[in-house]
């Protein structure tokens, strides 16, 4: 599998409308960084923000997921409460070709405050924002600033077609909009 190049990522946004908005260059103003890097896109996290709590003592199940979990804030930054975990969105939309398969890391500046963004790849033929899971591993309140650089997604191609797309299996987090909590 072949990483892809910011040549082919310029070329798949403008054609295909792979990523909504993109950035081809790589833009920092004072921001921590966002848009076209060598062989990826760092991506901007969106102003939505859901903040997991223990105030109501609920227990986090995947199969039964309770939205007395998380605070809902709306800001230009926010703060994730020490050894504490959040959700939040891309900025951009994605479309994914069904010939690539995405890995996302965390960008370098975060990481090395102690924050941890997770999120799974996006499959061949996914398309949506991107929720992101992003954890403060510090004993630490931990600033994340909206509308800048928080991952970087690397695009990776296949020899071959998948058979099945996520598409074609009409996946459960295809088209999202906003941000999604786990479902079965």
């Amino acid at each position: 599998m072949p990483i892809k190049s910011d040549r082919w990522i310029k070329e798949m946004a403008h054609k295909q409308r792979m990523i909504e908005p993109f950035s081809s260059e790589q833009v920092k103003d004072n921001k921590i960084s966002y848009g076209v890097s060598s062989y990826g896109y760092d991506i901007r996290i969106a102003d939505d923000f859901k903040i997991f709590t223990n105030i109501n003592s609920d227990i986090i199940d995947p199969k039964n997921f309770s939205e007395t979990s998380f605070v809902t804030i709306k800001a230009d930054s926010v703060l994730i409460p020490p050894n504490s975990f959040a959700l939040a969105r891309t900025v951009e939309y994605f479309r994914i070709p069904r010939n690539i398969l995405t890995l996302c890391l965390g960008k370098s500046t975060y990481a090395r405050c102690g924050i941890i963004v997770n999120v799974t790849p996006f499959e061949p033929e996914w398309e949506g924002f991107a929720t992101l899971e992003i954890s403060n591993s510090t004993p630490l309140p931990a600033k994340i600033y909206a509308n800048e650089g928080i991952a970087q997604i690397i695009f990776l191609e296949a020899d071959e077609l998948c058979e099945v797309s996520y598409r074609d299996k009409k996946g459960k987090y295809q088209a999202q909009t906003e941000i999604t909590l786990p479902k079965i």
